[in-house]
């Protein structure tokens, strides 16, 4: 089998169709193929300069605006996840949570063997008001101890760190909590050795949304991730949600004159930061999400492992803005991608 390095991808990403075919017999050692978990409702498909994706599986344009499953049909989402009204006016908010490994595509051709949370790196963005009782039924399909660890308030007994915390796989765990802080968190597996099971692929997004509303935006989830091919220790893909360069050849489509916000979740491994980078513009910086007073006006934003940043901006001129890691390595490995601002529609 072929097995992509970190330098070799760099060489290969500049070319077209020669490099395409050698990149979509490329898998890595020990790849699977598993358990199939929710999948997206439609094929698609990404293309770039190394050959075309099957976005059927995981359309990293769909979960950048999904939230508790909102991309399934209400059939399917039904299944996963049930909210419930309750007399304090909160809402208990019901999910189905199922580790599996399962082979996914990172780039055009190129396949990980991952764990993940149903099916997909990221996993599902879980989302609540504060103060909301979330409840989330974990089932471990995979082949290896794992548990689930939230960023936030909760009881020790639902932190998911410890030896006792583990589910075995065929077993399952009932975490149960109130939303607390509001903010952009995270959520990953908390099991030995850390740096595996995270960079396998089982994180997600913990949104909490304040009690208050935030100004109304279009909001969108951008966790930015890594793959070590040849585990080296060393990645060599990178990307936003997963597919490399995704963003590249399925711009991002925003409004002129509408409110942006970007819950950027770094969860990279084997580097101590990563970085965002939007040209043309600046926008505002609110650390971790958690207060509502701005933290810096800035056009590029810093992040170690695990922390997270709201990003909010308005693109004042119609047209595509580059964003991408300022590590320039990392932009040439997969982190980079285009929004297209376009002028609202005006009813005649």
């Amino acid at each position: 089998m072929n097995s992509l390095t970190r330098r070799s991808w760099i060489r290969l990403a500049g070319f077209g169709t020669a490099a395409a075919g050698l990149l979509r017999s490329a898998t890595v050692k020990g790849a699977q193929n598993t358990t199939h978990a929710p999948a997206m409702e439609h094929a698609a498909h990404t293309m770039g300069p190394m050959g075309t994706a099957d976005l059927s599986r995981f359309n990293p344009s769909d979960f950048l605006r999904a939230s508790n499953f909102s991309n399934l049909l209400p059939a399917e989402r039904s299944r996963y996840y049930k909210e419930t009204a309750r007399p304090d006016g909160t809402i208990l908010r019901e999910y189905e949570i199922v580790a599996v490994d399962r082979e996914i595509e990172i780039a055009p051709g190129v396949f990980f063997p991952a764990w993940t949370f149903n099916g997909q790196v990221p996993g599902p963005t879980i989302r609540a008001r504060q103060g909301d009782r979330v409840r989330i039924n974990f089932l471990n399909q995979g082949s290896h101890p794992h548990t689930m660890h939230f960023h936030g308030w909760h009881p020790p007994a639902m932190d998911g760190s410890l030896p006792e915390h583990q589910v075995v796989p065929g077993g399952s765990f009932l975490y149960e909590f109130d939303a607390d802080p509001f903010g952009t968190h995270l959520y990953h597996c908390h099991a030995v050795p850390l740096k595996r099971h995270i960079h396998k692929g089982m994180y997600g997004a913990f949104i909490v949304d304040p009690k208050e509303a935030r100004a109304e935006a279009d909001d969108m989830v951008m966790i930015m991730n890594g793959f070590d091919t040849d585990f080296d220790s060393d990645n060599e893909v990178y990307a936003v949600n997963t597919l490399a360069n995704h963003y590249m050849t399925h711009p991002i489509r925003v409004e002129v004159g509408r409110r942006v916000r970007m819950h950027v979740i770094n969860v990279t491994e084997f580097d101590l930061i990563n970085s965002l980078h939007l040209h043309g513009m600046f926008f505002d910086v609110y650390r971790t999400g958690t207060r509502t007073t701005i933290d810096d006006h800035t056009d590029t934003v810093m992040l170690c492992q695990g922390e997270r940043a709201v990003l909010e901006t308005t693109f004042r001129y119609p047209g595509k803005f580059m964003f991408h890691a300022h590590q320039s390595e990392f932009a040439e490995l997969g982190w980079m991608g285009m929004f297209e601002a376009v002028e609202p529609r005006r009813d005649t």
